[in-house]
């Protein structure tokens, strides 16, 4: 199966200005686990949970540290047309959960460990 039967179309975002609870806030209200991290139009990280425990745990100051402070900068992308079993060894191998999915050089949603397990649990 390709990433392209099995993504989240649509990018949640947010700024990489944003304060970390801001973000917080938007996860929780999205129902999400991830958020793809903007400076301008560009995809410069992704914050996710993960990150978000980490700050709590270093005592990050939740109103006044951005978003770009915790997000994973070193980028994975997965394309529409991979194959769902190479993005997913690829996020094993990262030990990432969530992956930007892109169509050319735009980013057109987000992948999820989620996403992946179900393929396989219902396929």
């Amino acid at each position: 199966m390709q990433v392209e039967e099995a993504f989240h179309p649509g990018t949640l975002t947010c700024d990489a200005t944003d304060a970390l609870a801001d973000v917080a806030r938007k996860m929780i209200a999205e129902r999400v686990g991830a958020l793809a991290v903007l400076d301008d139009d560009e995809i410069i990280g992704i914050i996710s949970e993960r990150d978000l425990v980490r700050a709590i745990a270093e005592q990050a100051d939740p109103w006044q540290t951005t978003a770009t402070a915790f997000a994973s900068h070193q980028l994975e992308t997965a394309a529409v047309g991979e194959d769902t079993r190479d993005v997913a060894r690829r996020m094993l191998d990262a030990g990432v959960r969530h992956l930007p999915v892109k169509r050319g050089p735009e980013v057109v949603g987000v992948i999820s460990m989620r996403d992946l397990l179900a393929i396989e649990t219902w396929l």
